[in-house]
């Protein structure tokens, strides 16, 4: 499959992506090359396969939830940037 210009605008525009001329060239490129590549893994005869859902064999090990003594509030905010009685005072994020 090619990826042309068009399809590469479309998509830079779903993911709020911009490119120049020569970046644009270079991604349409590399986008065509990962698709065919797809394609190449298409063909693979996976019949009989089991399904994975994990690349690794590891286990992730962890600990038993217990109840233990928690950090008083006042030794928590104690170190805070800005604070306000009880609490963190952060910038606003939203508007």
């Amino acid at each position: 499959m090619k990826v042309d210009t068009n399809t590469l605008k479309k998509i830079a525009h779903l993911a709020r992506l911009e490119f120049d001329e020569t970046s644009a060239e270079k991604m349409t490129l590399d986008m065509t090359q990962i698709l065919d590549w797809v394609e190449q893994l298409n063909e693979v005869d996976t019949e009989g396969v089991e399904p994975i859902t994990t690349m690794s064999s590891e286990v992730n090990v962890l600990r038993e939830d217990k109840v233990g003594e928690h950090l008083p509030h006042e030794s928590g905010l104690k170190n805070a940037p800005q604070r306000d009685s009880d609490y963190f005072r952060v910038p606003k994020v939203l508007e």
